[in-house]
């Protein structure tokens, strides 16, 4: 594909294609700089994934984070024939997905750490924000370096197409089940309300799975929805105590039992050796931060439930998300 969008942005290379679109490397020919380009399929009439486009662009305008890609620009290209494409211009990460990695090497648990630590810090970010990104997976999540002779990788979450504002219009089909089966939160799988710990219980998953090679839940979409409704994930033991017993508790089938994100990931600084760095001086959870791993592994109560304001089209901040239109616009 080799677009000219915005009679600014020339497409290239595919990266990667998912049922509602397609993302392409691309230059951005005003500041000589590579992005990335994410191209929805050309306008449909299907009204449910017009929303979802809508709001996309909408949650991505809002949000930043190092632990999130950034959103650069976003329009509408009309091809030759009058059909319309919405696009997304957004950050180059340089770097392979999870899912792709994973296939070809095993994580050691430093790693581990530091990653979800990473990944948690943005989402406790989002969650904030009033979000739940509700997809977290392995193909959902950047890797990259900053630079030739970093010691180690970073995380970025992308794909926000199914993420929703906490008790605001749904952008779907109600009563659908959306996410990927294999990192379903047990919510998901049956289909009633979803909040932000919904999104600790998929990152799990993807923790335990680096850390096992192992997808806690695999097999057939239905099989893996509804496996999580009868059993726990199996944690071995050969993990240690205090993975053991975070992993454990990120996937209680109870979402109320699951820690937070920013308890997530302090305990993983923890295991990181970066507790002393994990919270401002003046942050209220510093205390926290200070737990030695031996109180950690020593940990058997089950975290509380300490969730914060809720609230509508109105977020935490103060950052408005009108409701998505409710229909797509017209075919050319």
């Amino acid at each position: 594909m080799n677009l000219l969008l915005a009679q600014r942005y020339r497409t290239g290379e595919l990266l990667g294609t998912g049922g509602a679109a397609a993302v392409y490397r691309a230059v951005d020919q005003n500041l000589g700089r590579d992005v990335a380009i994410k191209v929805f399929n050309a306008s449909t009439s299907n009204d449910d994934d017009y929303r979802r486009q809508h709001t996309e662009t909408l949650l991505l305008a809002t949000l930043n984070h190092p632990g999130l890609v950034t959103l650069h620009d976003a329009g509408i290209h009309e091809d030759d024939s009058g059909r319309t494409t919405s696009f997304l211009v957004m950050e180059l990460v340089a770097g392979r997905d999870l899912r792709i990695l994973l296939k070809a090497e095993r994580l050691d648990p430093l790693e581990v750490a530091q990653l979800g630590a990473d990944l948690a810090d943005a989402l406790a970010y989002v969650h904030s924000r009033g979000v739940i990104h509700r997809d977290v997976k392995p193909a959902n999540i950047l890797l990259h370096r900053t630079g030739e002779h970093d010691t180690r990788r970073y995380s970025k979450l992308t794909d926000f197409g199914i993420a929703r504002m906490v008790d605001a219009s749904v952008a779907t089909a109600t009563g659908a089940t959306i996410g990927t089966a294999n990192y379903l939160s047990p919510e998901q799988a049956h289909g009633t309300t979803v909040d932000y710990k919904s999104d600790i219980y998929s990152l799990g998953l993807v923790l335990l799975e680096c850390l096992t090679g192992e997808k806690a839940f695999p097999g057939p979409v239905v099989e893996a929805a509804v496996a999580r409704l009868l059993r726990d994930p199996e944690v071995p033991a050969s993990l240690g105590p205090a993975w053991v017993s975070l992993l454990t508790s990120m996937t209680f089938r109870s979402a109320q039992l699951r820690p937070d994100a920013h308890e997530v990931a302090l305990t993983l600084r923890e295991f990181a050796g970066g507790a002393d760095d994990a919270q401002p001086a003046d942050s209220p959870s510093q205390g926290d931060a200070r737990r030695t791993l031996q109180e950690l592994i020593g940990h058997d109560s089950a975290p509380t439930d300490s969730s914060g304001p809720i609230t509508g089209g109105i977020t935490t901040g103060n950052v408005y998300i009108p409701a998505p239109p409710a229909h797509a616009p017209t075919l050319g």
